[in-house]
Parts: C-alpha cells; sequence; structure tokens
C-alpha cells in the first residue's frame, strides 16, 4: 500500500514555484478586485516558497488612497510573520509600485520586489529609482502582456 502511494506521488506532476506561477496567483488578486470595481492590481507575498499574504486593491470598497494592493500585502506578512521586516520575502504585484508603495517597501525593508507591467505614469522609477532598500533586489517584465491587458481593459471599459 504505501509503496503504491509513493510511486503514485513521484508520478505526478510538480508544481514549478517560479517567477511566473507566483505572477499568476498575484493576476488572481488583481482579477478579484476587478470584480470588485476596483482598479485590477494584485499582489502576494512570499517568503520561503509560501504565499503568506494575498491582497488586491481596495481604495473603492475601503475610501481610503492608501490601500493599494501592495499596503495590504505588506500588512497581511507583517502580521502572518508578527514582525514588520520582511526581508526573506519577496513581492509579487501585476503593477510597478507607485511612490507610495515604494517607500512602505522600503520601510519593510523586503528582500525582492518582482512586477508584472511598468507603470508610466505613477510608477516609483519616475520618481526615484533608488527609492527601494539598497539589499532588495526588483525584477520587472513578469507575465507583463498579461497584466497589462487586464489593466487597459479595465480603463477601456470606463472610457
Amino acid at each position: 500500500m504505501l509503496l503504491d502511494f509513493v510511486i503514485r506521488q513521484a508520478m505526478m506532476p510538480r508544481i514549478e514555484f517560479d517567477h511566473t506561477y507566483y505572477m499568476k496567483q498575484a493576476l488572481i488578486q488583481a482579477g478579484i478586485a476587478r470584480d470588485n470595481d476596483e482598479v485590477p492590481v494584485g499582489a502576494v507575498i512570499v517568503c520561503r516558497e509560501k504565499i503568506i499574504a494575498r491582497a488586491y486593491n481596495m481604495t473603492e470598497t475601503l475610501n481610503d488612497v492608501t490601500a493599494h494592493a501592495e499596503m495590504q500585502a505588506f500588512t497581511a506578512a507583517e502580521n502572518f510573520l508578527g514582525a514588520k521586516y520582511l526581508n526573506d520575502c519577496t513581492l509579487y504585484v501585476t503593477l510597478e509600485p507607485c511612490a507610495m508603495c515604494a517607500g512602505a517597501a522600503y520601510w519593510t525593508q523586503i528582500g525582492g520586489i518582482v512586477y508584472g507591467t511598468g507603470d508610466e505614469k505613477r510608477g516609483y522609477r519616475l520618481i526615484n529609482p533608488d527609492m527601494l532598500h539598497p539589499k532588495t533586489k526588483v525584477m520587472g517584465g513578469i507575465l507583463e502582456k498579461e497584466c497589462r491587458g487586464l489593466l487597459s481593459g479595465f480603463f477601456n471599459t470606463k472610457r
């Protein structure tokens, strides 16, 4: 019996926990935001290959301009860990963080930020590309087409 179980487990396809996988999880959160008539930005925070926080924009729902997906995710991750620093974590977010969220990322000392599509109007890189913590590693363009498409589709319905 045990041998049959072990053989079946070995034959099952393995899930690749890579940047694409985690960005897909952030896209799911962005879809929830869109379904709630929020700007479709989603985020997850990963610590040691485990998602410890999931969030999406809630600025309209909470009537709070600071309720960006990243801010919600930072709070959830800090509560999960019982700590204010996220240096062993990576934020996956569908849109490049704005200056406010980049500033908050600085204070969390997050280890990495992976974003889907750049924000040519409000992205932190426009204001100060060096505003993140010096140890934070940044990567952009993961599932960029999907992330950009979700945003542009949302705004096209609003026009």
